[in-house]
């Protein structure tokens, strides 16, 4: 495979003291898969406006090491006329010609971290070569598991005087925050989230609510009187593990249990670690509101609302909130793929030891659902309850989910492996099997957001009794609608807070 690598991924990977260990990461699989590692002349270029002699000279010696692609190719027509549209500026015109040795097929793949290039490979249809370092990772794994030799273990709280400051994790903290040391050690008694792998960190969250009464001297504008959730450090090294979009549900879960206003971060943008975090918040709805200026330098701030209107045609930026005005759902889920795909909706007679190693699948809030059902006319902004199967009494339903996308018409069984993989539970042998099973009748796809685990559970016979459910022959199987009513009902019956149904 020849690989064509962003700019700003060499600059990062070939600077004098490399701390981007997702780079790393990438790098390690690249040579491990044998791909052919290129560079663009727009990138010789770009580094060659260095003012620093010496920098410049040693970055010239390391790209050595690299493919020079020897020739530019043509733009195409199609990519001149997403360029009108998208680029405003030089680098954004070198970006598409980079996207544009794609698109020509003189290399197979790029690798960038910019969403403008991300942006215009859908527009161009050529989005399946054009890779983040997660989703590389992420592919890298998927297709070659004899290769992978580690597990990840789950997400677990654990106290800051539990936690070994001095791993490498941190050395990108100490490097951005004057006295991270002695900040951290205050912490001791305070609780943070973390993931291991092999006995060493690889994510990290930190959460702080503050009250209305919260000064703001060093953040401009400031911000108004309101309840906060404060994301205090916030850092996922990357390896095809979807441990950031993990990490976005505990920061949401944790605002609707604790009923704040907005949530907030500061970033300084410095590596490509923040450029990665601040592509994902974006994702998720938060926006750019000003400065935090410190001792340490100027931090960008970033603001989510919370309670706010649910968007039907983006429900990724207002997640996890949902609209009382859209199509509401139920359907069924066996039990042998069900706290695989909702790890936060385990049942009780389940051991969390069963669940303890993490799968893309487990950790993504965007998920996949394979169906044959008779009803397919759902879209974005709809609303699904998931019922796990199980009988009279071990049949419930556990969770909320909302619709991002749906594909009906699907190509071939490649087409359909690839839009499922690692977002489904399924392996492909088992893609294969649920391809193939009825031919007449071939499978669509829902792409959904795990939205929220009900507190309460409540079974087949009560979803009878309080009339969800006309009977047991009624019992949900592909995708049934729910009236308002019903809708409400369970709502109330499972204990679920009201306000993640906003208008």
């Amino acid at each position: 495979m020849k690989v064509l690598l962003d700019t700003n991924i060499i600059i990062h990977r070939e600077r004098i003291q490399p701390l981007e260990r997702d780079i790393g990461k990438l790098f390690f699989w690249l040579d491990k898969l044998g791909c052919k590692k290129y560079v663009h002349q727009v990138t010789i270029d770009e580094i060659g406006k260095m003012q620093n002699a010496k920098r410049l000279e040693a970055f010239a010696i390391k790209l050595e090491s690299y493919n020079l692609l020897p020739t530019t190719g043509k733009l195409s027509p199609a990519l001149i006329k997403i360029m009108e549209k998208f680029d405003k500026n030089e680098n954004d015109k070198n970006d598409s010609i980079l996207l544009n040795e794609i698109y020509c097929n003189h290399l197979d793949t790029l690798i960038t971290e910019d969403r403008n290039i991300h942006t215009k490979a859908r527009q161009l249809g050529i989005e399946s070569r054009v890779f983040t370092i997660e989703s590389f990772l992420e592919k890298s794994m998927a297709e070659n598991p004899d290769l992978i030799d580690y597990k990840v273990p789950a997400i677990k709280r654990e106290y800051f005087g539990g936690i070994d400051v001095g791993e490498a994790f941190f050395d990108s903290f100490r490097e951005d925050y004057e006295g991270f040391d002695k900040w951290f050690a205050k912490k001791s008694d305070e609780t943070a989230y973390v993931c291991h792998q092999d006995g060493k960190i690889v994510a990290f969250l930190y959460l702080k609510v503050e009250d209305e009464n919260e000064p703001y001297p060093e953040i401009q504008p400031t911000f108004e009187r309101k309840k906060r959730l404060k994301v205090g450090t916030f850092k996922v090294e990357l390896n095809g593990y979807k441990l950031g979009e993990r990490f976005i549900k505990v920061i949401f879960d944790n605002s609707l249990l604790l009923d704040v206003e907005e949530i907030y971060l500061t970033i300084f943008q410095k590596r490509v670690e923040h450029e990665m975090l601040e592509a994902l918040i974006g994702d998720y709805g938060f926006k750019e509101h000003g400065t935090k200026t410190t001792s340490s330098g100027e931090e960008v701030v970033y603001v989510r609302k919370c309670q706010t209107k649910a968007n039907i045609e983006n429900p990724k930026s207002t997640f996890p909130y949902m609209s009382k005005h859209a199509e509401k759902y139920i359907v069924a889920i066996y039990p042998e793929y069900h706290t695989n795909l909702f790890p936060d909706s385990i049942l009780n007679t389940e051991s969390p030891l069963d669940f303890i190693e993490n799968e893309p699948f487990r950790n993504a809030i965007s998920k996949v659902y394979i169906s044959r059902s008779f009803e397919r006319n759902l879209k974005s902004g709809d609303i699904i309850v998931f019922y796990r199967t199980g009988g009279y009494y071990k049949s419930v339903v556990t969770t909320l989910g909302i619709v991002e996308s749906v594909h009906t018409l699907i190509n071939d069984f490649n087409h359909f492996a690839s839009l499922c993989k690692k977002r489904s539970v399924f392996s492909e042998e088992e893609l294969k099997l649920h391809w193939d099973y009825k031919i007449r009748n071939r499978p669509f796809i829902v792409n959904f957001l795990y939205a929220y685990s009900f507190p309460s559970r409540v079974n087949l016979k009560k979803l009878i009794e309080l009339g969800v459910i006309k009977d047991v022959e009624s019992a949900p199987r592909g995708f049934e609608k729910l009236t308002e009513a019903q809708f409400n009902v369970i709502i109330k019956e499972t204990g679920s807070n009201a306000n993640i149904v906003v208008d």
